[in-house]
């Protein structure tokens, strides 16, 4: 009797074991995409000030906002170079 308790026992802790194991792996999981996230937020508010200061116009804003939002931060870098080499070549 007193080893079937034992070896309930030392289920139940080797349970919590895995358990608390498993929860520091999820920290450390969560830890990790908040920081990408964090990243990700000042990579796009740095983009979202480079447009402001590329941009001449209302629509070449809106549209650069637009590029940003449905193609993505490196199709909006690629039409914010184009908009520098075309005020470039106007010049």
């Amino acid at each position: 009797m007193t080893l079937t308790l034992d070896n309930r026992s030392q289920n139940k802790e080797s349970s919590v074991t895995q358990a608390l194991r498993q929860i520091q792996q999820l920290n450390s999981k969560i830890q990790e995409l908040e920081q990408q996230h964090q990243d990700y937020v000042r990579s796009q508010q740095n983009l979202i000030s480079a447009i402001a200061e590329i941009c001449v116009s209302p629509m070449q804003e809106i549209q650069a906002l637009r590029i940003l939002i449905y193609r993505g931060e490196a199709t909006c870098r690629q039409y914010l170079r184009s908009v520098l080499v075309k005020r470039k070549k106007a010049s």
